[in-house]
């Protein structure tokens, strides 16, 4: 994706709880002269109504930290808190429930159910948390997103780009607390991708919504409101309100 157009970020206001922070956070593969340390001690906080990028070179933990903070993975050391729980406390059940109910998600693999149209794996959040969805906020959705014609679509239908949008109305549908997002524009053109980090950021800016986003992308990642940078592991830099241009320098520095 070329360089975005220039926007202001808008400040975030301090919050008395973060939507997430994770304390002391570390994550270890093997054993021995084999250990490996995907993630070595990171403390961050998340403010509700935040758009955060992380990146950082191949390799330095940015999956690791993500699925960490999203309860996916069980750190080595450390917490993880939402909206002010400890995860690591919880049972398995009231996890599932926590994840289903504050946490959307949009990952690399789209994970749409080939079975159901779009706009049926737009709804599916909500029907399995037993909840009505609201068919002003699923056209809403739709309709920023550039999929209001191809809701009744199956999957197989439509585009790469398509069914990532598709991904995404599905994560923000709920209006979770958190938006978790893998690499999103990484099947989208540059017209599509700019459309969906617009989307992130109004999530954040105008629905007050935690978005965390893990991109190599530069030109994604200006669209943050702030940029975390890992470097094995470890929490290297932060960037706040950054230009496309002072990500680029960063990101040579630590040799992406």
């Amino acid at each position: 994706m070329s360089m975005p157009v220039a926007h202001p970020h808008q400040p975030v206001p301090s919050q008395a709880m973060p939507a997430i922070e994770c304390r002391g956070l570390v994550k270890t593969y093997g054993e021995g002269s084999a250990m490996v340390h995907a993630v070595g001690g990171v403390n961050a906080a998340f403010g509700v109504g935040e758009f955060t990028a992380i990146m950082g070179p191949s390799g330095s933990g940015k999956s690791t930290l993500m699925h960490l903070l999203a309860g996916l993975d069980v750190p080595t050391q450390g917490e993880v808190r939402i909206e002010g729980t400890v995860i690591g406390g919880l049972r398995d059940r009231d996890l599932t429930r926590l994840r289903r109910d504050r946490l959307g998600f949009v990952f690399q693999s789209f994970n749409l159910v080939p079975t159901l149209s779009a706009r049926e794996n737009i709804e599916l959040p909500m029907r399995l948390a037993g909840r009505q969805p609201d068919a002003g906020e699923l056209e809403l959705l739709a309709s920023r997103l550039g999929i209001a014609e191809r809701l009744e679509h199956y999957p197989h239908e439509l585009s790469g780009g398509q069914q990532q949008r598709v991904a995404v109305a599905r994560a923000m549908i709920t209006r979770p607390a958190v938006v978790f997002a893998d690499e999103p524009t990484g099947a989208l053109d540059l017209k599509t991708g700019r459309a969906l980090l617009e989307s992130l950021r109004m999530a954040a800016h105008d629905r007050r919504q935690t978005v965390i986003m893990v991109t190599h992308d530069p030109a994604a990642a200006a669209y943050a409101d702030r940029v975390l940078i890992l470097v094995d592991g470890r929490l290297a830099h932060e960037l706040r309100g950054p230009s496309y241009e002072q990500i680029v320098a960063m990101m040579a520095q630590v040799g992406s």
